[in-house]
């Protein structure tokens, strides 16, 4: 078994350019080690989430899979997803605390004059 690594993550989604070559989290760590887990799924996660601060076009979605951006439209449309799936959580978290969105976030609220 190889032990997934940010490069050798990286080298292998360098084959899987463009959404219509995406692959799914459980092939990529297939073609990687030879063998698939939910811990070497979470590994993989962890990778594109390094590599992507890392500034990596990585892109994702559970209708395409995992693929290296190929077009600057392909990275909007995951930069999106990212975003969105950010603000639902932010949502989320500001419902179970019972608090304004804005003051989860720390913004200041203007006051009436």
């Amino acid at each position: 078994m190889t032990d997934l690594t940010r490069d050798l993550v990286l080298w292998h989604l360098a084959m899987h350019r463009g959404r219509d070559n995406g692959v799914r989290a459980c092939d990529l760590v297939r073609e990687i080690c030879g063998e698939t887990s939910p811990g070497l799924e979470r590994q993989l996660r962890h990778c594109i989430e390094e590599l992507r601060l890392d500034g990596q076009h990585i892109c994702g979605h559970p209708a395409s899979g995992y693929f290296v951006a190929a077009t600057a439209e392909e990275l909007d449309h995951t930069c999106q997803y990212l975003h969105d799936r950010a603000i639902k959580s932010i949502r989320q978290i500001a419902r179970m605390r019972k608090v304004a969105e804005p003051d989860l976030r720390g913004q200041l609220r203007m006051t009436e004059l």
